[in-house]
């Protein structure tokens, strides 16, 4: 199949004592929960667990020591579960975890949600441009009966889940302009269809009279799913925020942003890591749950250095460019829209230690109108490495594209808009092999990584939250969590 994108190459406060190496916390707040399996199910021998409130938290029988450059801060508080990472992956982790189980959570941040990826994306929850023969094709599509059930229960609390979580269902099409590409989508239609996802394929007239602003050309057509829905990205974190907040006056939430991950506290004894170092907190938990997104990688490599521990997550960053146009009248779209090109290059796969990563560019069309009525346009995918300034370029290659499938936009100049155009620039946390790395890291219990999801964070959010919240609780999952481990694949 010809290719449709452009490529181009282009250069509350607590206690904490430390004597003679032993820890002794008076913990203001702690929960009370008990079950018979054990946190972290058959890793750890099979106890009742028992923490009482305003209790004191009994002195450790061992020393501890710490991974990391920085001193051990004064203050302290023990959580249950401690996230890296607010983004929406360890948002809608701690949120799983606050209405699924008693447990108490922690997520710690170096800035603040929507600071990352997840703010920078288009918010599009699509199956359309999903092969079911991938090895993510179980976890996303579990995800998206999660975010629809979610909706749902919103609907059913009276409030409007477009207002709360900027959801709307869109419909979504997935286009082509030669005779290759109208082969693929038919094949993609009928593979959609059997895997229960509801699904037709479009010939040039019949998309035209679907979404009139399109051209494809007499040999074009779409796949056109029309349950795919979108939301913002925004308005979803507010939301899942607002949830994990209301546990916080039981004492079963806290937030720490703005705080830098410093190192871990390790125990000499079980080798297990214990608590998160960050800039002023010392945050201890039976679990930890790293979901730094693209800076998960250096995250770990830091907090690992000096240990025997041998562990590369390989995430790296990818950067995106995306247009938004605010009251942008000239072009009204029906659904969202995505071209075949941009299935080829967020599917490609790289094999390590490839040196020119860094100077491939791709371009494809996507289009969505976001809950406030904006033009949305995208879509770039650079290594660049953490850069995220602006490419000037890269906004005009995009625009270019766009006007390739709607003709109205070659009318006017970009410049033209230039008040009213806002760019988002975000960087995705990509795998080499295309899939996230979710599980815990091999040799240590407690800690676990959710990372790696690429430009399908919001789109896998829902599903990755239940698989991290039922292994750590040693419960079966949902969707099989092999295909996503990190053994054989980060170590």
């Amino acid at each position: 199949m010809s290719s449709a994108s452009i490529a181009v190459n282009s250069p509350s406060s607590s206690n904490h004592f430390i004597k003679d190496g032993v820890t002794s916390v008076n913990v203001n707040r702690l929960c009370s929960f008990s079950f018979e399996s054990g946190l972290f199910g058959s890793k750890i021998p099979t106890k009742k667990l028992s923490l009482s409130v305003n209790g004191t938290r009994p002195t450790r029988p061992e020393r501890i020591s710490y991974s990391g450059l920085e001193p051990v801060k004064a203050s302290s508080r023990s959580f249950d579960v401690v996230i890296v990472g607010a983004g929406v992956i360890g948002l809608t982790i701690a949120r799983q975890f606050l209405t699924g189980s008693d447990l108490s959570v922690a997520v710690v941040d170096k800035a603040v949600p929507c600071s990352g990826a997840t703010g920078a994306g288009q918010g599009y929850i699509w199956m359309v441009h999903k092969n079911p023969a991938s090895e993510t094709w179980e976890l996303t599509k579990r995800s998206h009966q999660l975010w629809k059930m979610l909706a749902e229960t919103i609907r059913d609390q009276g409030m409007d889940p477009l207002q709360v979580l900027g959801w709307k269902k869109t419909g979504s099409l997935l286009v082509g302009r030669t005779p290759e590409d109208s082969v693929m989508l038919r094949k993609r239609v009928s593979q959609l269809s059997e895997a229960g996802v509801r699904a037709e394929y479009l010939s040039t007239d019949e998309l035209h009279s679907k979404e009139p602003a399109i051209y494809v050309g007499t040999d074009g057509g779409a796949a056109f799913a029309p349950d795919d829905c979108q939301l913002d990205a925004y308005q979803a974190v507010s939301y899942i925020e607002k949830v994990n907040r209301s546990f916080a006056p039981e004492g079963r939430y806290a937030e720490f942003y703005h705080e830098p991950v410093t190192g871990l506290v390790r125990s000499t004894s079980s080798g297990e890591f214990e608590a998160v170092q960050t800039s002023n907190n010392t945050l201890y938990g039976k679990a930890i749950v790293v979901a730094a997104g693209c800076w998960s990688r250096s995250l770990m490599h830091d907090l690992f250095k000096g240990s025997h521990i041998q562990l590369d997550a390989l995430v790296m960053p990818r950067k995106g460019h995306l247009l938004v146009f605010e009251n942008f009248n000239p072009l009204q779209l029906n659904h969202g829209s995505m071209e075949v090109g941009y299935v080829d290059y967020q599917n490609a796969t790289f094999p390590l230690g490839l040196d020119d990563q860094s100077q491939t560019l791709s371009v494809s069309m996507t289009a969505t109108i976001d809950m406030m009525g904006n033009l949305v346009l995208g879509s770039s995918r650079q290594f660049a490495g953490f850069s995220t300034e602006v490419n000037d370029s890269i906004v005009l290659h995009i625009w270019k594209r766009a006007g390739e499938f709607f003709p109205k936009l070659k009318e006017p100049s970009l410049t033209d808009f230039i008040k009213n155009r806002k760019v988002r620039v975000g960087l995705r946390p990509y795998m080499p092999d295309g899939k996230p790395v979710i599980g815990n890291v091999p040799g240590l219990s407690n800690l676990f990584l959710a990372t790696g999801h690429e430009g399908g964070g919001l789109s896998m959010a829902l599903g990755t939250a239940e698989m991290v919240v039922d292994m750590v609780l040693g419960n079966t999952t949902h969707v099989d969590s092999s295909p996503f481990a990190a053994e054989g694949r980060c170590c």
